[in-house]
C-alpha cells in the first residue's frame, strides 16, 4: 500500500470512531428515506453516455483545483448535460469534499450517485445510504479480500450497488457476487501517473457479469471510445471538468462531441 493511502486509512479510522459516537447507526437508519436507484442499470441503457461525472474541489496530489465549487450548481448542471450518474467526494481533508455536497446533489438530482470515499468501516456504508447514496467505492488497494466481501454484503443488504476499484490483475481476485461494477483506476496510488493503457490491459480479464468503469485520465473522447471498444460501459471523469471554470458545460460539450463522433462512425 502507497504511503499516502496508509495515512489516509489511519486518518479515516480515527474521523470514523468518532463520527460513530456523534451519530450511532441506529439514528443513521431512521433518516433512510428513499430507495436506491441502479447505476448499474442506467449504464446499461440504450443511450446512456456512460459518463459518471465527478464533483471534487481537490486532490491529493494536486491541491485544491476549484476551491469554491458549489455543488447545487455544478451537480444540477452535470444532471441537465446527460450524465449517467454523479460521484460526489465525501473526504473533508485530502479532496476537500463533505457528506453536505452529498446530500446538495441528492436534493436535485435523480440520477445514481455514488459516495466517493475511503471505506474502512461498514458505519459509513449505512452512513452512505443516509445521506442518498446509491452506490459505494471500496478500494481494493486499501481492503482485504475478505473485507471486501463483507462491505459489499453490508452494501447488498442495504440496497447499494457497489463499485470496486482495482489497479492491478492480482486485485481482480477480490471481486465478488456483491461486487456490481469493476473499476479500473488508471492513477498509479504510489506515483500519480496515468496510464490509460491499464484499463485496455485488464478490460478482457474482467469477468463478464461486472460492467466495466474506467476511471482516472480521461482527457478526450477519442480515449473514451477507445476504451468503450475495449468493452467499458462507464467512465468516471472528475478533474477534466472540475478544472474548468463552468464545469458542468464542458461536460455537456464533452458529451455532445461523443455523440457527434458515435454518429460520424456509424
Amino acid at each position: 500500500m502507497s504511503n499516502i493511502l496508509e495515512e489516509i486509512k489511519q486518518h479515516k479510522l480515527l474521523e470514523v470512531q468518532a463520527r460513530k459516537v456523534a451519530m450511532p447507526e441506529k439514528l443513521l437508519e431512521q433518516q433512510f428515506t428513499r430507495e436506491p436507484v441502479s447505476l448499474r442499470k442506467h449504464l446499461l441503457q440504450k443511450n446512456s453516455s456512460g459518463i459518471i461525472a465527478e464533483f471534487k474541489r481537490k486532490s491529493p496530489s494536486k491541491g485544491f483545483f476549484n476551491v469554491n465549487a458549489d455543488a447545487a450548481i455544478i451537480c444540477s448542471g452535470y444532471a441537465q448535460a446527460g450524465v449517467a450518474a454523479l460521484s460526489v467526494l465525501t473526504d473533508e481533508k485530502y479532496f476537500g469534499g463533505s457528506m453536505e455536497d452529498l446530500k446538495t446533489a441528492r436534493k436535485i438530482c435523480q440520477c445514481p450517485i455514488l459516495r466517493k470515499d475511503f471505506v474502512v468501516d461498514e458505519y459509513q456504508i449505512t452512513e452512505a445510504r443516509a445521506i442518498g447514496a446509491d452506490v459505494i467505492l471500496l478500494i481494493a488497494e486499501l481492503l482485504t479480500k475478505e473485507e471486501v466481501k463483507q462491505f459489499a454484503q453490508k452494501a447488498a443488504s442495504l440496497g447499494l450497488e457497489v463499485l470496486l476499484e482495482m489497479h492491478s490483475a492480482e486485485q481482480l481476485e477480490k471481486l465478488n457476487d456483491n461486487v456490481h461494477l469493476a473499476g479500473i483506476n488508471n492513477r498509479d496510488l504510489k506515483t500519480f501517473d496515468v496510464k490509460i493503457e491499464k484499463s485496455l490491459e485488464l478490460a478482457e480479464k474482467i469477468p463478464a457479469r461486472f460492467i466495466k468503469v474506467a476511471e482516472s485520465g480521461i482527457q478526450n473522447v477519442e480515449t473514451l471510445l477507445q476504451l468503450k471498444e475495449a468493452g467499458f460501459q462507464g467512465f468516471l471523469i472528475g478533474e477534466l471538468f472540475m478544472k474548468q471554470p463552468e464545469p458542468a458545460v464542458a461536460c455537456a460539450e464533452f458529451i455532445q462531441q461523443i455523440h457527434q463522433l458515435e454518429k460520424a462512425a456509424r
